[in-house]
């Protein structure tokens, strides 16, 4: 299995060496890959897997991407990396692509760690949604302000395929410091639409 991993990582850094020189090294029983040392992907049982952040989030609703799991005290722990498949490994330019946008997002979280904050202080934030956000690994305000208020409802949804938009609404609204009663209308109704493009319409 190392020796598959260990291929996987040279085959990041050939494909994805526009990103800067990457490094890597041995993490949760697999390996990081950094660029100015910043974390941006992990390489696991010989699988890459790209940090998620908000502008992926349209390709992992549209490509429902396993994510990198491991197992902690006999519990599994999802982290928020999503797997490269073969399809993606074909398309190198949307490879470089969404691999970038991990890196970016890597970077900005990385630049405003001093700012990190307990989620519990946040508008919106009653304890059973600081409760599900931390299952789904979502611990602190910066993880939150990285994957964006979508990204973080699909992996809540995840949890509870009964979740409402009235969540997102909520994420939302921590996100911009704002109740969510005081969402602008159009930002609400853009929410709305963009969860009813995730469920397909029914063919007759």
């Amino acid at each position: 299995m190392k020796k598959l991993s260990y291929a996987r990582i040279y085959k990041s850094q050939e494909y994805l060496e526009s990103l800067g020189t990457i490094r890597y090294r041995s993490l949760f029983g697999g390996y990081s890959l950094t660029v100015e040392d910043t974390v941006f992907a992990m390489v696991a049982s010989g699988e890459l897997y790209l940090r998620a952040c908000e502008q992926s989030a349209q390709y992992c609703v549209k490509h429902s991407p396993v994510w990198l799991t491991f197992i902690k005290r006999g519990r599994p722990v999802v982290l928020n990396y999503y797997q490269v498949n073969d399809t993606l490994w074909q398309n190198q330019q949307q490879l470089v692509s969404l691999s970038r946008y991990s890196l970016d997002a890597a970077l900005k979280e990385k630049q405003s760690r001093f700012a990190q904050h307990r989620l519990r202080g946040l508008p919106n934030m009653t304890f059973h949604l600081e409760t599900l956000l931390n299952e789904a690994g979502i611990k602190d305000e910066s993880t939150l302000r990285m994957l964006g208020a979508k990204m973080c409802w699909l992996k809540l949804r995840q949890i509870n395929p009964a979740l409402t938009v009235k969540i997102l609404y909520a994420l939302e609204g921590a996100i911009g410091g704002i109740h969510e009663a005081a969402l602008p209308a159009i930002r609400r109704q853009e929410l709305v639409e963009w969860v009813s493009s995730l469920t397909p319409e029914p063919v007759y």
